[in-house]
């Protein structure tokens, strides 16, 4: 009898969280349609205000991505089907990635008759391989790969005027943009340079400086860094080390620029430039959260003798699967488009709907002022108040580009990067995630120490996104100290 009573109530717990399920697939499927009728009339709105304020129609990517891209002043060029655009950096012509999930997500509605269909496809057993594949590159006869590349027909009169890869001196911001003093103060700047905090030890005479950078994730800002770590750390740290935390073009009190891609080589150009070239940097650690990881192993792959050491937290990888497309495979990784979890919700909100997410940033951060009296006058929490500060400060220009083309846009050179990294036998990698991280989960973590097995993992209990260092300041202050102590020479 209890056996039969126990199996019953198993019985029911299993049709109860089958039942719980298939609501929230039926509730995630209305919700986005909705969503994607509601982005659609804010295209429009958009474009209607956008031409009555700054007399000029804006393209968008739910159109046209190529028109987008060409519109900020870039050259489009196409390599093997995939879109790449033409920068010039340190007197180099380079081509630069953009991600496919800034001008291709299809609707839900769509989604779902692609997922049927390719459904319906297995179980007739489509299977032929090979008999009708088309390839999309040309080889030659001895079998190696032509790279095909088509180029917009002015390049070359832009190239004789030099007007390619570069962006306006000082841009307008939108009317959709805060402006105030500390979102544009770049504009009145001589040199666009990234914003820069530094602490601790001035350049000596008699040694060579080591410095330490500090990178932060999406829409957050140095901040993030200075409020916590900085005020941590002991005078024996600050009297050996530089400690240098920048804001992210486009982030905080950097640069904004409205022309800009911000592709992980624009990013890391910057950070050459204000950071690396403009304090003569010679050896480094580096410090990295969430996104910010991205550029920090792009960085420690392309200086790998300055590089002291590697501390990452909460990275965003995603190991691709072969046959699927690197972009759109991380994108509904991040953002399935459900609406539980609450973070999964936003992510999907923000990543999927280009004008949805623009007023989210027109409501939010050409506010930020407002919700920082409001967080002080409430709360009279100086954490949550620094925390409005460095979430709020971008445009939804910079946040949307930055989000597709660095966490979207880099999972094809993901893997190159790691395989690069686990040969700096001499530099120690060191990773951090919590296990209530609901951002990115932890199974990223242990994907990264799969592919860099020389990597130190610490899986921090009870810990989320955010409080993987807010609310463990002291302690992960003390942690990075023996990290960069153990390198010493």
């Amino acid at each position: 009898m209890e056996a039969t009573m126990a199996m019953g109530e198993k019985n029911v717990g299993v049709v109860f969280v089958i039942a719980v399920r298939v609501f929230l697939d039926v509730l995630s499927f209305l919700v986005f349609c909705l969503l994607d009728l509601l982005d659609a009339i804010l295209c429009y709105l958009f474009k209607v205000i956008d031409f009555l304020v700054e007399h000029e129609w804006r393209p968008c990517y739910c159109y046209s991505g190529q028109d987008a891209i060409v519109s900020s002043g870039k050259i489009l060029v196409s390599e093997q089907g995939r879109s790449k655009i033409v920068c010039l950096c340190a007197s180099e012509l380079r081509l630069e990635d953009i991600s496919e999930t800034l001008y291709s997500r299809t609707s839900m509605v769509s989604e779902i008759k692609r997922s049927t269909a390719a459904r319906v496809m297995d179980l007739k057993g489509m299977a032929k391989d090979g008999s009708n594949m088309v390839t999309a590159q040309e080889t030659h006869r001895s079998g190696a790969v032509r790279s095909a590349y088509r180029i917009n027909s002015t390049i070359v009169e832009m190239l004789q005027a030099g007007k390619y890869g570069r962006q306006m001196a000082h841009p307008v911001p939108r009317w959709s943009d805060c402006s105030c003093h500390k979102c544009v103060s770049w504009c009145t700047s001589p040199k666009e340079a990234l914003y820069v905090r530094a602490d601790g030890l001035r350049e000596p005479k008699n040694k060579e400086l080591t410095d330490v950078l500090f990178i932060h994730g999406f829409v957050s800002s140095s901040v993030f860094w200075t409020e916590t770590l900085f005020p941590n750390f002991s005078d024996d740290a600050k009297s050996k080390y530089r400690l240098l935390a920048i804001d992210l073009m486009g982030f905080g009190r950097s640069p904004k620029p409205s022309d800009s891609l911000y592709t992980l080589g624009e990013h890391i150009d910057m950070i050459e430039r204000s950071v690396l070239d403009a304090y003569r940097v010679k050896s480094f650690h580096i410090v990295a959260h969430s996104l910010g990881c991205i550029i920090a192993i792009a960085l420690a792959v392309k200086y790998p003798n300055a590089l002291k050491s590697l501390t990452l937290l909460s990275p965003p990888y995603f190991p691709v699967p072969k046959g699927e497309q690197g972009s759109q495979y991380v994108l509904r990784q991040v953002a399935p488009r459900r609406v539980w979890p609450p973070m999964a919700f936003g992510a999907s909100v923000g990543s999927w709907y280009e004008h949805i997410s623009r007023l989210w940033c027109l409501m939010v951060s050409r506010n930020h002022r407002l919700w920082d009296f409001i967080a002080r006058q409430v709360t009279r929490n100086r954490v949550r108040t620094y925390m409005v500060e460095g979430f709020f400060c971008h445009t939804h220009h910079a946040a949307w580009h930055t989000l597709h083309n660095i966490i979207y846009g880099a999972a094809n050179k993901m893997d190159g990067y790691l395989e690069r990294l686990a040969k700096l036998d001499r530099c120690p990698v060191t990773v951090l995630h919590g296990t209530d991280d609901e951002v990115l989960p932890l199974d990223c973590s242990y994907a990264f120490k799969s592919k860099v097995p020389t990597a130190q993992l610490k899986v921090i209990e009870n810990k989320d996104h955010l409080t993987i260092v807010i609310g463990r300041q002291k302690a992960f202050a003390r942690e990075l100290e023996q990290i960069w102590a153990t390198t010493a020479h």
